[in-house]
């Protein structure tokens, strides 16, 4: 895994935060960490679900090793500490990563679109070393009619675990922690979540996870084939709780389904 030192960050320019939360509350657009403000929560993937235990994640992953405690999260959100997958030595291992990434020239550090991973430079040279998988088995989105809005979680129709493709970071601070960070990459929308955003999270067929994760797989034009949007029918979109606003709230009853008419808020 590649760890950047501080003196890389701050090649930009002294006024460069050097601590991790400085520079994520500088240079990324995100929402607060206490509670997502309802005008803002609209398109855009900024809250998923890993809800599965470890043995589960283990079992569909065949992951070797594990360097962090698990809990399954039922409301992930920006800046906050999420599981992911990467390639270490060869063996498959679950890390902490600060979801949204780091550093500053990330344009969206939460959700990278693939068409922008193209185009930028340092993107290309991310992608080309530093892939990761994020498990998940649901993401969230809000549906806005007229002057409100209700959340949904989309989710397979077999109710399954899937892996996200994600890009990631490391750097030491001047103190010599490592930071670690990630990015969920983005595809064109399916038909379902169309309804909801032009684009959706690139979804991992099984037999794809190890290619994404090969370190020594670097063509660009099967990399993209790999991040195709994935089959509607294969989809369901349920509503529930608009407390998944609320950062604090993480809890079994943030993915259970809702009835339609207590799920509306004021938009």
């Amino acid at each position: 895994m590649t760890v950047h030192d501080d003196a890389w960050i701050q090649y930009a320019g002294s006024f460069f935060a050097i601590m991790m939360g400085a520079i994520v509350i500088k240079c990324i657009k995100i929402p607060p960490v206490h509670k997502i403000p309802v005008q803002e929560v609209g398109p855009m993937c900024r809250q998923y679900s890993i809800s599965s235990d470890f043995q589960e994640i283990q079992s569909y992953f065949a992951i070797d090793e594990s360097l962090m405690y698990y809990r399954p999260r039922y409301n992930a959100l920006p800046t906050q500490s999420v599981p992911a997958i990467t390639l270490e030595d060869g063996k498959r291992t679950l890390q902490s990563f600060r979801w949204g990434l780091v550093p500053f020239w990330a344009p969206d550090a939460v959700n990278a679109d693939l068409w922008n991973v193209h185009e930028n430079e340092a993107y290309r040279k991310v992608i080309e070393k530093q892939r990761c998988v994020i498990p998940c088995n649901g993401f969230y989105y809000w549906k806005k009619e007229e002057k409100r809005m209700h959340p949904l979680r989309v989710v397979l129709r077999t109710n399954g675990i899937f892996g996200l493709a994600g890009l990631y970071e490391c750097w030491r601070s001047a103190k010599g922690d490592i930071h670690r960070t990630c990015t969920i990459l983005m595809t064109r929308a399916n038909g379902l979540v169309g309804e909801y955003d032009r684009r959706m999270p690139a979804v991992l067929e099984s037999d794809e996870i190890a290619k994404w994760l090969e370190p020594d797989l670097l063509e660009m034009e099967y990399l993209n084939r790999l991040l195709k949007p994935s089959s509607e029918e294969r989809w369901r979109a349920y509503p529930v709780s608009p407390q998944i606003q609320h950062a604090h709230v993480d809890e079994l009853s943030c993915i259970q389904e809702m009835d339609l008419k207590q799920a509306w808020v004021k938009s």
